[in-house]
Parts: C-alpha cells; sequence; structure tokens
C-alpha cells in the first residue's frame, strides 16, 4: 500500500472513532439500570415507539441495531401452547412444538403444596425455555366469585391467600428459566360475559382484601417480571390502561418494576394506554391484515398513533422512556440474559412432575362404607361409564389450549393399573362433545354416536348390573359454555342430562363411584345416594395414570378444595345477590368480601362440600392448639403450635389449615379468613407438631374509610381445621 494510501486510511479510522459512540455496556457486572440508560439514549423515538407493539400474533420487535433482541410470548399456564402462523390464529404446521400437558391450576391450588407449586413452574418454565419464548402468559389468579365462570379452570381458586400462597413459587420456578411469567388477567376478570365492555363496580375493602392479593403476591414474593392487564374496565377504565390499578396500585404501591402486557385486543385509545400503565401492546385487530394494510401492527394504538403525537407536540416522551426502560429490564432478564439455562422439553422429568400434581390434586369429597380404594384382589368385574373416561381434554378450553406430545385417557389408565386381574367394561352413558379439534390442534378422536339416549342409558346400566364396581366418569368439558374462555357456563347443572344418568346408575349398583372432570363445582342432586364422589379436575397429561393410582390406592388422596361447593346455585353469594353477571355493561359485587366460604360461614349457609375439604385413606387426629403467649402487640408475632397424628393404616398427607376470627370489629368481618396452611405427610403413626407464625397484617382488614390497612386492638381465635367447616383445634390471643 502506498503511503498516500495509508495517510488516507488512517484518516479515516480516526474520524470513524470520533463520531462513534461509546460501546455498549457488555460486561455483565455493570449494573443494569446502567446498561438500560446506555441502550435507551442511542434509541430514536422511532424505535423506542416500534417496541411497544406487537410485530405478530406473539412476538414484539426489539432493537435490531443495537442488538436488542425481539421476545416471545406463548400462552400458558397448563403448557406451551402450539406455534401459530405470524399473522393468525391457525397452526404454524410445526412438528416439534408438542409439549407436556400439566394438570390445570384449580388441580394446583388443589394440592396445597408449595414446593410442587415450585416444581410445576419450573417444569412449565423449562419447556418454555427450550422452544424459545420469553413470556410465559400465566399463572391466572382471579378470584373463583361464581361457578359459572367459565374460565375459573384457569385459577387458583376462591381464597386470596391461598392463591397468593401457590402462585408466588409457580412465578418462581418459571423464571429460574429466564424466562418471565407474567400473571394475569389484572384485575377482577371475574366472568367471561361481555368481558371486552363489563365495568365491575366493587367497593375498595373487597378490591384489597379479595381481588388483589394473589396479585400482590405474585409481584412482592413470587418477583413476577410481567402483569397481563384485564378485558373488563373497573372505574370507567379498561383493565390494560387503568391508571389506579396499574399506575397507583401496581407500579407505586407495590414497587412493580417489569412490564405490564396487555391482553390480546384489550387495549382500545392511544391517550390512556400513553399514561396510565401499559408497557406493550398485543392483540389489537387481532385478525392480522385484515385492515387491508401491510402495516396493520403500525396502526396499534401505542405505535403510528402515539409517534403522530410526539411529533405534533401534544404529548412528550417522558411516558415513552419509562415503557422501553421497563422492556430493556425485561430483556436483561430473558433475552439477554447470558446465565439462562437452555430449558427441555417433554423430559421424563416433567412428565413425573405432571403426574405428582395431578394425583395430589384429585380430592376425594365423599367415601361412605370405605369403598375406596378398589379392592382389585377381591374384584372381578369393573364398569367405566361416561364420556369423559375417553375424551381428551388437552385440547380446547381457549387459549390454554394445547397439543400434548401424549394423553393417558382415564379409560386407559384404569385398564393398565388393573393389569387384566379384573374385566374392566366400558359404556358410554352419554354423548356430550363429539368435537376433535380446537384452533386446528386435532385429537384424531371420532366420538359421533348416532344412538339415541335411552339406548346410552340402557347400555350403562346393563354395564353396572354384576359389576363390583361402577366408576362413573363425567364432568363438564371445555366446550363453549362449560370451561371455556369466552363464555360462562348457562346451568349449574351437569349437561347432557348426567344427573339422570348418575341417578340411575346409583339405582341398578350400590358400589358407585362418581369422579367429576371439571374446573368448576356442578350441582349433585344425588350425592346423597353416591358412596364416594372424586373431584378430578382437568389433569393433563398423566391423567388416567393418576386418576387410576388414586382409585386403586396406589396414592392416597390428599387434594383439598380451592372452593366451596354450593348445595344449590342460589347458595352463592354472587347469585344470591342476584348479580351475575349484571347488567347494561355493569357488574355489582354486592357480596362484597364475602366470597366463597366467607359468604357461607359468615351466613350459615352449609355448603355441599367446604372450602378446604379433603378426605384421605388414612385418619388424623389433632392436639390440642397451643399459642407462644397469650398476647401481642403490633410490631411482634405469635406462634401456633398443633400436634397432628396418622392415626389410621395407611401413609398419608394432611394439609392444616390456620383461620383467623376477629371477635369484635368496628367494621364487619367475615367469620373467619385462612391465614396459613401446612401440608405434612405422615407415616402410619407417625405424629409431628405443625407451628404457624403470624403478625398483625395477618389480623387486618381495609379500612376503606380511611383508605388504609388496620390491625384493630382486640380478642382474636386461632382456628386450625381440616376445612373452613371442620374445627380441630382454636386458642383466643389478644392484639394489644
Amino acid at each position: 500500500m502506498k503511503k498516500s494510501a495509508l495517510l488516507v486510511f488512517a484518516l479515516c479510522s480516526l474520524a470513524s472513532l470520533a463520531l462513534a459512540q461509546p460501546p455498549l455496556y457488555l460486561d455483565p457486572a455493570a449494573p443494569v439500570d446502567a446498561r438500560i440508560e446506555d441502550i435507551l439514549q442511542r434509541m430514536t423515538t422511532e424505535e423506542k415507539v416500534a417496541m411497544l407493539h406487537a410485530q405478530s400474533k406473539f412476538s414484539s420487535p426489539g432493537v435490531p441495531r443495537l442488538g436488542v433482541p425481539e421476545y416471545w410470548m406463548t400462552d400458558g399456564p397448563h403448557g406451551v401452547r402450539p406455534e401459530v402462523l405470524w399473522d393468525e390464529w391457525e397452526q404454524a404446521g410445526w412438528t416439534s412444538d408438542s409439549c407436556i400437558a400439566f394438570p390445570a391450576l384449580t388441580c394446583l391450588a388443589a394440592t396445597w403444596n408449595r414446593e410442587l407449586a415450585l416444581r410445576y413452574g419450573k417444569a412449565i418454565g423449562e419447556e418454555a425455555r427450550y422452544r424459545k419464548k420469553d413470556v410465559l402468559l400465566g399463572p391466572g389468579v382471579n378470584i373463583y366469585r361464581t361457578p359459572l365462570n367459565g374460565r375459573n379452570f384457569e385459577y387458583m381458586g376462591e381464597d386470596p391467600f391461598l392463591a397468593g400462597a401457590m402462585a408466588a413459587p409457580y412465578v418462581a420456578g418459571v423464571q429460574q428459566n429466564g424466562v418471565a411469567a407474567c400473571v394475569k388477567h389484572f384485575a377482577l376478570n371475574n366472568q367471561e360475559t361481555d368481558r371486552h365492555r363489563v365495568n365491575v363496580d366493587v367497593d375498595d375493602r373487597a378490591l384489597h382484601e379479595i381481588y388483589l392479593p394473589a396479585f400482590k403476591a405474585a409481584v412482592q414474593q413470587g418477583g413476577a417480571w410481567a402483569i397481563m392487564g384485564s378485558y373488563n374496565r373497573y372505574k370507567g377504565q379498561h383493565g390494560c390502561h387503568n391508571r389506579y390499578l396499574l399506575n397507583d396500585i401496581l407500579k407505586r404501591d407495590w414497587g412493580f418494576d417489569g412490564a405490564v402486557v396487555s391482553d390480546w385486543g384489550g387495549v382500545h385509545q392511544t391517550e390512556e394506554a400513553i399514561f396510565n400503565g401499559l408497557d406493550l401492546e398485543f392483540g389489537t385487530w387481532t385478525d392480522g391484515l385484515s385492515e387491508g394494510q401491510s402495516s396493520a401492527y403500525n396502526r396499534y394504538f401505542l405505535a403510528d398513533p402515539y409517534l403522530e403525537l410526539i411529533r405534533s407536540g401534544k404529548v412528550g416522551t417522558k411516558e415513552l422512556d419509562e415503557k422501553v426502560r421497563r422492556l430493556l429490564r425485561l430483556a436483561f432478564r430473558t433475552t439477554m440474559n447470558p446465565a439462562r439455562p437452555l430449558g427441555s422439553l417433554g423430559s421424563p422429568e416433567h412428565s413425573a412432575t405432571a403426574r405428582q400434581v395431578a394425583a395430589e390434586g384429585v380430592v376425594l369429597l365423599q367415601n361412605h362404607r370405605g369403598l375406596l380404594p378398589i379392592d382389585l384382589a377381591n374384584a372381578n368385574k369393573i364398569a367405566v361409564v361416561g364420556e369423559n373416561a375417553i375424551k381428551m381434554m388437552t385440547v380446547g378450553g381457549g387459549s390454554s389450549s394445547l397439543k400434548a406430545k401424549y394423553e393417558i385417557l382415564p379409560l386407559d389408565g384404569l385398564r393398565k393399573r388393573a393389569g387384566g386381574q379384573v374385566e374392566i367394561v366400558y359404556a358410554r352413558g352419554y354423548v356430550g362433545d363429539a368435537g376433535d379439534s380446537y384452533n386446528g390442534v386435532t385429537t384424531g378422536q371420532r366420538l359421533a354416536d348416532d344412538r339415541s339416549a335411552a339406548e346410552l342409558v340402557a347400555e350403562a346400566c346393563d354395564a353396572a348390573r354384576g359389576a363390583d364396581y361402577v366408576i362413573y366418569i363425567g364432568g363438564l368439558n371445555k366446550s363453549e359454555h362449560q370451561d371455556c374462555e369466552g363464555a360462562d357456563r348457562l346451568s349449574f347443572d351437569l349437561p347432557y342430562e348426567q344427573n339422570r344418568l348418575i341417578a340411575e346408575l346409583a339405582r341398578h349398583n350400590p358400589n358407585l363411584i362418581v369422579v367429576l372432570v371439571s374446573g368448576n363445582a356442578v350441582a349433585m342432586p344425588w350425592a346423597d345416594d353416591v358412596p364416594a364422589i372424586l373431584q378430578g379436575w382437568y389433569l393433563g397429561s398423566e391423567a388416567g395414570h393418576a386418576l387410576a393410582a388414586v382409585l386403586f390406592g396406589d396414592v392416597n388422596p390428599s387434594g383439598k378444595l380451592p372452593f366451596t361447593f354450593p348445595v344449590r346455585l342460589e347458595d352463592n353469594a354472587a347469585h344470591a345477590l342476584g348479580d351475575f353477571p349484571g347488567q347494561d355493561e355493569q357488574a355489582t359485587y354486592r357480596e362484597s368480601i364475602l366470597v366463597g366460604y366467607r359468604w357461607h360461614d359468615t351466613r350459615r349457609i352449609a355448603p355441599r362440600f367446604p372450602f378446604g375439604h379433603g378426605l384421605s385413606y388414612t385418619e388424623f387426629t389433632y392436639g390440642n392448639a397451643i399459642a407462644d403467649k397469650k398476647s401481642m402487640t403490633a410490631d411482634e408475632t405469635i406462634t401456633f403450635s398443633v400436634a397432628v397424628k396418622n392415626t389410621g393404616l395407611r401413609d398419608g398427607a394432611e394439609t392444616v389449615q390456620l383461620y383467623i376470627r376477629d371477635r369484635q370489629s368496628s367494621l364487619p368481618r367475615p367469620d373467619k379468613e385462612l391465614k396459613g396452611f401446612e401440608k405434612v405427610f405422615l407415616k402410619a403413626g407417625e405424629e409431628r407438631t405443625l407451628s404457624f407464625t403470624v403478625d398483625r397484617t395477618a389480623l387486618q382488614y381495609y379500612d376503606d374509610t380511611q383508605g388504609t390497612w388496620v390491625a384493630e386492638p382486640g380478642t382474636f381465635d386461632a382456628w386450625i381445621g381440616a376445612s373452613s367447616t371442620d374445627r380441630k383445634a382454636q386458642v383466643p390471643f389478644e392484639l394489644k
């Protein structure tokens, strides 16, 4: 090279160095906030706005010029959703997107097992990570207000303490994988009817005591990195851009430093989205490019309309920068986290976790005459009746529908476990949903049946005659107006005339076992005629194995109900007070704080099965409750202890529940409220002492006249039991 050429090269190099910006913070040890600010100041306004909205059904852009990767979301919360096309809901046709279907979250809540919730979250997070997903859209923690809510099966029951205690470890488990948990739907999304328009009118006490605590636990205890807004309105504003919920409570009061993600199609107005706490917009015009423009995503509310407001000077960029900061923080936790593991998909460990959750979540509601477990050694014939014994339940139900790697059906699980020791005959009994596909995922099942209802019932009764046991597997399914997103149930009764069928089976065979597959309570007019009843939930890939293990006694049932089963629909508070699903786009929660067992216990309305209820194949006895002191001050704690002994012949687990009762209060309070629980495994004959430590937060109520939490001095009872109605021990104490 000639000297002149070298000189030109050197001068050009110096010029480029002089014009170059300082390097990005690449040192992982550098403070994340400093790295965020470094990237932020390099971004153009157009790049910032581009980060705030989707670029496809389930992805949003990063900043390619600066090396910030795009974000990929996936529906949960029971498994990683199969891939869909870029702009459409239809399947992408991949052959590598089958997952382990974990049990629905009602089942997880029914385990009352925090450690298992952590394992569940870790396993589903590993599957999401392997599939290169950055945000898992779950868990759902909306409160079970009515048994008609079609989406209850995705949530964790009626009690905010239980829901929060189970959600926090789930969130932590997911995020161990460098995958963000996106807790949903914030807040008051307690019905599917008119969900995009309904305005929820709820008093401040109920909001803070019932509907917010599970979200708060997920944020402050679980450390959630993302929150999804809800479709419904509150105080006239949609949940995805609700100033009070998102800015005042979530971000200011709770210190949430993550990203707020809209539900798909949940954004309705640009200015509200700018100023009221939303960070990332998805699903607007959710049928992709049907607006007829190739720039459909640029027409989102937080896209070109936002840019136009900035360019016109009508809004500034303070809110824009804050949104981008939150999204960059999300990136450093997920896509730009060099330490996150690789994940795994469909592993034996995930199957084992799914099976344990399923088996531990099954609730033995009733077991007269000790009919269960089934004694295979003294049985010759078992009749299995019911469509849900042969119907796949991992497909359907809305956004949580899955393409499962496999699904063990109940009938197959029973036959495999019986191993030919007894004859197992099957009769369908009724025809419910004969469909075999949802959103492009096909089960391959052909369940159409042209026989009349009378013929099906006659066949079932013939099978029941002479059988040593009859196992009826029915309940609901994931069709519209049952357990399904987008529509609520139309009736508290079982569909497809199952009540009549169950009554007929009970008349033909006294050894009838009813297994309910559902995520909701149902009417049971036949309960007094059926000796054994199991709540079987939606158990996922390992459904058949888990049910068989419980029915045949390989697993001692230990599940406890996460919500109340009323006798009649009118016994539920939302229906007793006549405001579900509301009128004229308005739903008023007239029951206030008296949700679920709080209503039943306070109003002395006997449930069919109470909150926290669940039987075992063994027996547990409780000793007297002991407090470590007779009184406490507001700055102290108090510890309650109780001895629990397995006095039966089988090993088993018991969930000991602590409720607090305020004997006298300035404001009305429920009869008692759950404030602690512990699940303990005891071998036959084993005894263990359990302790519960509470502070003043367990004694508080929300005083809406002052807008603050109050722990009022006075006398309280620590009420320890096996359900909300089964008191085993009680000890008074005083708050000075």
